[in-house]
């Protein structure tokens, strides 16, 4: 059709008009050539919720029966809170303050069972850095909250630390802590039992220096000496077959991995049923050694009975009446004397029937 509706004509105007403004005019003579197109920004469109949105979700800690009587979640439950609240007590507030006390300076490298070897062991240096690496590691039991000389180490190792980093000497020298209620395996296979103490490790560990803090002066200015002088190379390194490259190092391996394991165990038990099944335990162990023993009846004491010896025959006399009186009494024979056993020893002389009547008459 070559006659078009006025409706028709009108919309391809509008369409004309609107699609115009993105063509471009094109190159013109004496126009610069543009090197590089526009470019166009654009803007996100807001996204459509989906049927099945994914959301981030966090790794899961263990499970643990502690965490269920941990004090400071019993504590921070919603019960406890509410509970607080109405006396005008902001709990939360409070066991955080106490949970962000710091017992230890933070710069100071956490020595732990796993990051040992990473940072100790295979540490990765140059030779010369390797030759010239000192370690120096306190074993505390701050933790354990013990005012004690363990408290005054932390405090004098933390200041020696923090003066060091001040001036900027020792750069050989690396600090690192052990908690001693935290970490089992590094303790166990070193055959420390106590804290605190002080290690001077050289040589990837290899070579191990211990002192008791009543072998050195505690402090700031003794530490940073002792550690500036190289004063650790007069003390004695721990050689014997159960040190670091001993023929006998696998048994305090083999005893630390053993130890490490069921301390791994041990901890998923609240602390208030391991007081309460140690204390039974110790009971019935006291009771049964201190057990008297049962009752036995008494030897019955046996007389010694007294030898019956014969007496010597006699000459009896012929009884006036042919019925023999019953004895009443049963009588004990008497020992014979001396003479009646000479008696009886004697041999006995024959007689004669005419002799014996002779001896009547």
């Amino acid at each position: 059709m070559r006659l078009l509706s006025p409706l028709t004509l009108a919309f391809l105007t509008l369409v004309g008009s609107t699609q115009a403004q993105y063509f471009s005019k094109g190159w013109t003579p004496g126009q610069a050539v543009h090197s590089d197109a526009p470019t166009a920004s654009f803007a996100s469109a807001p996204s459509q919720p989906t049927e099945n949105p994914v959301t981030p979700t966090t790794p899961s800690k263990p499970f643990s029966f502690s965490n269920l009587f941990d004090i400071s979640n019993i504590l921070t439950s919603e019960p406890a809170v509410a509970l607080f609240n109405k006396f005008g007590v902001n709990i939360t507030d409070k066991v955080q303050t106490v949970l962000q006390q710091q017992l230890w300076d933070n710069r100071v490298t956490l020595i732990t069972d796993d990051n040992y070897n990473d940072l100790v062991v295979n540490e990765p240096m140059t030779a010369e850095e390797e030759k010239d690496r000192v370690w120096l590691l306190v074993i505390s039991v701050t933790a354990a909250k013990q005012e004690g000389i363990s408290k005054y180490l932390d405090g004098v190792f933390d200041s020696a630390y923090n003066q060091t980093q001040i001036v900027g000497d020792l750069p050989n020298v690396k600090w690192g802590r052990i908690d001693y209620l935290n970490v089992t395996y590094i303790t166990t296979k070193w055959g420390i039992w106590q804290a605190p103490y002080l290690v001077v490790a050289t040589e990837r560990g290899q070579k191990l220096r211990f002192y008791r803090p009543q072998h050195l002066r505690l402090t700031e200015e003794a530490i940073r000496e002792f550690l500036a002088v190289e004063g650790w190379k007069d003390s004695p390194v721990w050689a014997t077959s159960f040190s670091p490259g001993g023929n006998r190092e696998w048994i305090m391996d083999f005893q630390a991995k053993w130890f490490t394991f069921f301390y791994d165990w041990l901890v998923l038990v609240p602390k208030w049923l391991l007081v309460l099944a140690s204390g039974s335990l110790a009971s019935v162990l006291i009771s049964f050694m201190h057990k008297s023993p049962p009752a036995t009846p008494a030897p019955v004491a046996k007389t010694a009975a007294k030898p019956i010896t014969s007496v010597p025959p006699t000459s009896a006399t012929p009884a006036k009446s042919g019925k023999a009186k019953p004895a009443s009494k049963a009588v004990t024979p008497a020992p014979a004397t001396d003479s009646e056993r000479e008696a009886s020893a004697a041999p006995t002389k024959r007689t004669s029937t005419r002799q014996r009547k002779a001896a009547k008459h």
